[in-house]
């Protein structure tokens, strides 16, 4: 069975509809302001204000926690590899 013409129905029942509702000055404004209440929830869901984005990739030379902590990082990765390329 062929479900093109399935789809293309159900298309045009969704641009029809959405013509219709969208034809009355009301009911745009309703479907503008749901979207952006709808954006605006989701924006707040995958951003934190906590993080400090200003700090990120500008560190304090004068920081040194900060700057130890970087400096463990970057050897963690190339003694974990010393170790294993030794343990062969």
């Amino acid at each position: 069975m062929n479900s093109r013409p399935i789809n293309s129905y159900l298309l045009a029942g969704v641009g029809i509809t959405s013509v219709l509702l969208l034809a009355s000055k009301a009911n745009r404004n309703k479907v503008q302001t749901v979207t952006v209440k709808f954006k605006n929830r989701i924006k707040d869901k995958f951003t934190n204000e906590n993080l400090p984005i200003k700090k990120a990739g500008h560190p304090d030379p004068q920081d040194l926690g900060d700057n130890n902590m970087v400096s463990e990082g970057a050897l963690y990765a190339v003694s974990y590899y010393n170790e294993t390329e030794q343990q062969k």
